[in-house]
Order: structure tokens, then C-alpha cells, then sequence
């Protein structure tokens, strides 16, 4: 006797709602590439007549998962949150590794996120293409914020008070030639961050090694975490990197503020690698 599959299980015509099938088919017409689609769009990849894909649509916008102007159709936020109780308990890698995994393709470079713990930024989620660093970066390892473009955008959301003794009393040991140590410089170049919305190091923390980074904030401002990319320092100017790969970061910082905002007060329950 055959046995079902588990990830498959067989139903019945009695089971089987077909308008639910039609609308996930719907909500899954829409991509990160194209997020707006007209109707002939939608009804061509979900494969259903114009007056089906339209009553979809419709009631999606009734219900606040789709927006539309008249002629294209474009998913809300509030889509993300059929997933909340799933995400809420899990990890901030499980979360950001879509975000992370198509920017990384973008770039075609090594992407990361990072929270601020103490004096130090902790990986929480990296999509990794190629070693150019002689470190083993991996979940949970630790580098000093103060030497790191994700620490120095981490370190930028803290009040002037904190971030000054913050400075003050951490360990600052050059890492290159090029490493900033000095606590009143390290400030101006934070306080640069807050204004510029991102930070670019390069060759401080590894000869060779330039990174930059951009924040992700909560729904009342704060940084919750950094997202960057490292990049080889010899394939390009500094500036260049930059005009390459800050556009792609704004963009995927954006798309992880709506992860965290639909999340709420839930965020604070993704977990980090264990046993840190």
C-alpha cells in the first residue's frame, strides 16, 4: 500500500477550497523583481480568466494586502504578517536570509547582518560568495564594533552620552595602518554616519578588506541592526563601491524595516545563534 507523502498529503474534492488555492496563486504572482503587475499581468501567471484575477485582487485591496492605482496592483506590508506567528519564533537568520541572498546576487559580494552587543557587532545572518577576508566569518562571531562599518552604523543609533563612554573605555587596538583609534575621530566619523545614513570602511579592520554598511530601524527609529557588504579594496575606488552598492542596500534595508515593523514588539523574540 502506498504511503502518503507528508510534505503532500492527498485531499479529496469535500477538502479542497479552490478560491484559496486561486488566491495564494495570486499572491504569488508578485515578485521582488516586479512587485507591480496590471490584472492581464496577475491573471497570466496565476492562470485564471481577467474576472477571477480581478476579484482577487479586489478583495485583497478590500482587506488591506494590496494596494492599487487604478491600473497596477502592488502587495502592502501587511502581507508579511500572515507569517508572524511563524517568524516570531524564529531566529534573525531565518528571517533575513531571502533579503540577504538576493542582494548578495545582486552585487555578486558577501552580505551580512549584525546586532550590537556590547562593545561588539554579532553576525546573526551572512550569504557568503567569496573569501577575501582571512577571518572565518560565521553566525555568531564577534568583531569589534568600533573597526567596522555594521559597528560604526550600530554605534551611530546611540545618544551622544552613551557613545561617548562607549569610545572611552573600549579596547582600540589598530588592525592595519589605516585603522582609526583615536576616540575624538572615531566620533566624527560616527557622527557623519548618523547624518549620512551609511558607513564605508576601508582596509581598518583587514588590509584589503572595504565594507559598507546601512541600518535598519524599528518603527519608532531605532537602529535595530546593520546590514553590509565586503568587497575587495583593489578592484575599485572607494567612491566607486560606494555609488555600486549603496542603492542595493537602501533597497534591502527597506525591505527588512517592513519585516521588522509587521513583526512589532515580536521582534525582540527572534532568536540569535545559540550558545553566544
Amino acid at each position: 500500500m502506498d504511503q502518503e507523502s507528508p510534505s503532500q498529503p492527498a485531499v479529496n474534492r469535500n477538502e479542497f477550497v479552490r478560491s484559496l488555492s486561486t488566491g495564494l496563486r495570486v499572491l504569488e504572482s508578485f515578485s521582488a523583481v516586479e512587485p507591480k503587475l496590471t490584472l492581464s499581468d496577475v491573471a497570466r501567471r496565476a492562470d485564471v480568466s481577467r474576472a477571477t484575477a480581478r476579484r482577487m485582487l479586489l478583495t485583497l485591496v478590500h482587506e488591506g494586502y494590496a494596494y492599487t492605482d487604478g491600473r497596477f496592483f502592488e502587495l502592502t506590508p501587511r502581507v508579511l504578517g500572515l507569517g508572524q506567528g511563524y517568524w516570531s519564533g524564529r531566529g534573525w537568520h531565518e528571517l533575513l536570509q531571502p533579503s540577504l541572498r538576493e542582494l548578495s546576487g545582486q552585487l555578486a559580494e558577501s552580505c551580512s547582518a549584525a546586532l550590537l552587543v556590547g562593545d561588539e557587532v554579532m553576525y546573526v545572518c551572512r550569504v557568503h560568495t567569496r573569501r577575501i577576508m582571512r577571518i572565518d566569518l560565521a553566525l555568531g562571531t564577534k568583531l569589534p564594533a568600533f573597526a567596522t562599518s555594521m559597528g560604526r552604523v550600530l554605534l551611530s543609533g546611540l545618544d551622544d552620552e552613551t557613545l561617548e563612554e562607549r569610545l572611552r573605555t573600549t579596547e582600540r587596538r589598530a588592525f592595519t595602518a589605516r585603522t582609526v583609534t583615536d576616540p575624538h575621530r572615531l566620533r566624527e566619523i560616527i557622527t557623519a554616519v548618523r547624518t549620512d545614513g551609511y558607513a564605508l570602511v576601508d582596509e581598518e579592520l583587514e588590509e584589503g578588506l572595504r565594507s559598507v554598511a546601512v541600518p535598519a530601524r524599528d518603527g519608532s527609529g531605532r537602529i535595530v541592526l546593520s546590514l553590509n557588504t565586503s568587497i575587495s579594496a583593489g578592484k575599485e575606488s572607494a567612491q566607486e563601491s560606494l555609488d555600486r552598492t549603496l542603492p542595493h542596500l537602501l533597497h534591502s534595508a527597506a525591505a527588512v524595516e517592513d519585516l521588522i515593523l509587521t513583526l512589532g514588539e515580536d521582534v525582540g523574540r527572534l532568536t540569535v545563534p545559540q550558545g553566544l
